[in-house]
């Protein structure tokens, strides 16, 4: 396997080109996505190298590109969609959640719905409360619907590749802020399987489990805390549905203390059900201290640059909300 640091945008175009040259069946649709390269430019070139056939400019009209998507996933096809902004999903939700997520169950298991969906989340840009929020949990909620959340470029590449393959809908949820950022990554198509958590961090005296961009936040973090003589773990779910929780509760179960974080509003986020897990589980007994969250603010995302940073967790968040467990017990 040979590995040299692309950007995270790179690894999405580098997963979708492996797979359109794979499988004639792929293809790809959205507003914005051929000569125009994509709206955070994650197609670029990719309209030029297989055509309007494959890499297909939309309508702005989000039901309608994902009720296309539906229905060419049931008659054989693997569409990739890409919704400009995660917002725009609302105008979609009733051909994902009603449609996508429900025929292979209502239908006995006599069609499948190969379709993926990408969508670009969370906040850091000045876009705004209509172009910025985090809607995990939503999607999360949904059976039927498997959701997937990149922290790193590799993750962003084998995760995608793998939603390709997967007979039903994965909706995959990119990180605005991550696309430029880098990392290894493998040449080939290198899947990471759906449904298994990523161990970032092996420490002692704390479990730090984080989603999205909150995964690199959080490393940085715990590289400020191992200065002071604290030691965490950091874990990344990557897959939000299935969750794969056997390694949280193994290492919670050895740090006895379990700190989430998430760029998520609090009130009924994702991570409220990790937290749930580890209550109703023998868990709970391992536990030094209560169970602490760290989340986004109960509010729309404000567009002054300066209130909205102070409106989701930064570095130094996590790194107080670290020090506050600590001497709780």
């Amino acid at each position: 396997m040979t590995t040299r640091e692309i950007t995270y945008a790179e690894a999405v175009r580098e997963a979708i080109g492996q797979a359109m040259e794979a499988d004639d069946r792929v293809f790809m649709l959205g507003e914005d996505i051929g000569v125009y390269g994509g709206a955070f430019g994650v197609s670029g070139d990719l309209y030029h190298r297989f055509g309007a056939e494959r890499i297909r400019d939309t309508p702005i009209s989000e039901l309608g590109i994902v009720g296309a998507a539906v229905g060419a996933a049931l008659a054989g096809m693997r569409p990739i969609v890409e919704i400009q902004f995660s917002d725009f999903t609302n105008q979609a939700m009733d051909q994902i959640v009603n449609q996508a997520a429900k025929i292979h169950f209502m239908l006995g298991g006599a069609a499948t719905v190969p379709m993926v969906l990408r969508a670009p989340t969370g906040s850091g840009t000045g876009a705004a409360a209509q172009h910025s929020q985090s809607l995990e949990a939503w999607f999360a909620h949904v059976p039927g619907l498997k959701v997937v959340m990149p922290a790193t470029a590799a993750d962003a590449k084998g995760l995608l590749l793998s939603a390709i393959d997967d007979p039903n809908p994965v909706i995959v949820l990119e990180h605005k802020l991550l696309y430029r950022t880098s990392g290894p990554v493998p040449e080939e198509a290198v899947r990471v399987p759906i449904g298994k958590t990523a161990v970032h961090r092996t420490g002692r005296d704390l479990t730090l489990v984080a989603t999205g961009i909150m995964v690199s936040r959080a490393l940085e973090a715990a590289e400020t805390l191992a200065g002071e003589g604290i030691d965490i773990s950091v874990l990344d779910p990557r897959t939000l549905s299935p969750l794969d929780d056997a390694p949280i509760h193994e290492d919670v179960s050895r740090t006895g203390r379990l700190l989430l974080v998430q760029e998520a509003p609090g009130h009924a986020g994702f991570t409220a059900e990790i937290a749930a897990r580890i209550t109703e589980s023998p868990t709970i007994y391992r536990l030094l201290a209560p169970v602490k969250r760290l989340s986004g603010l109960d509010i729309p995302i404000p567009y002054a640059p300066q209130l909205e940073r102070a409106s989701v967790p930064q570095v130094p968040d996590i790194v107080e909300a670290a020090r506050v467990l600590m001497k709780e017990s």
